[in-house]
């Protein structure tokens, strides 16, 4: 009987060959797997740092808005009930030195802007903005009108979400701060793209104040009045 003789098969060689040794071959199945799934998870990280980062900016600049209106509401106070003080320009300066130093980490005065108002009650008993201070380098307005507006009548319903108006009492005044602030992305806009943060508060003042002089001129510069787009 004859021996059967061994057939040995030569490997594949061509194209065709390498795609089916590497169809087989499963030695760094893991490793390409990984491969695959890293852009995925990379851009998952980024984009919840991104949001991370958009929550904590905002919530900076929230309470940036609320420390200015309650600095501002704080301005006169006195141990005399009896005296009425008169605000200065210069307070007004002061509170807004402090606010420069807690929004310097974000540019907050480079990149937004932010407007302090008095309302209070004109003298037929309607709301009016008595006087406004602005500081920052956005051209923006306020939403609820520039010094004078209500001066006469009734018709100005206060500052605020319509229908949820802050109003002052007569005899009082709220300090309303309205902050606007121009967002830009750790990743540029990969992911969010620019987009202007707005926040509010209101304070109403702590003591008694003479509401009728409005701010005392005292401040060499007019360097807070809003038709000014600086930085300070």
């Amino acid at each position: 009987m004859t021996p059967r003789r061994l057939i040995r098969h030569r490997p594949s060689t061509g194209i065709g060959g390498l795609i089916r040794r590497l169809r087989r071959n499963q030695s760094g199945l893991a490793l390409t797997e990984f491969a695959l799934s890293l852009p995925i998870f990379v851009g998952l990280g980024m984009y919840g740092t991104e949001l991370a980062y958009l929550a904590v900016v905002n919530m900076q600049m929230s309470q940036a808005a609320l420390t200015l209106a309650d600095n501002a509401s704080r301005l006169g106070q006195t141990q005399n009930n009896v005296t009425s003080v008169a605000i200065k320009e210069s307070d007004i300066i002061t509170v807004f030195n402090g606010l420069k130093l807690q929004g310097q980490t974000f540019d907050l005065l480079s990149n937004g802007r932010v407007i302090l108002t008095s309302l209070e009650r004109n003298p037929t008993g309607g709301q009016w903005i008595h006087w406004q201070r602005c500081l920052g380098t956005m051209k923006v307005k306020s939403d609820y009108g520039d010094e004078g507006t209500g001066s006469i009548g009734t018709s100005f319903p206060g500052m605020g979400r319509a229908g949820q108006e802050v109003t002052a009492l007569s005899g009082t005044a709220v300090m309303f701060v309205e902050l606007n602030y121009k967002y830009k992305g750790l990743f540029g806009d990969l992911f969010v793209k620019d987009k202007i943060l707005n926040q509010q508060a209101a304070h109403n003042i702590r003591d008694n104040r003479n509401l009728t002089v409005g701010l005392i001129d005292d401040a060499p510069l007019k360097e807070l009045y809003c038709t000014k787009y600086t930085a300070g």
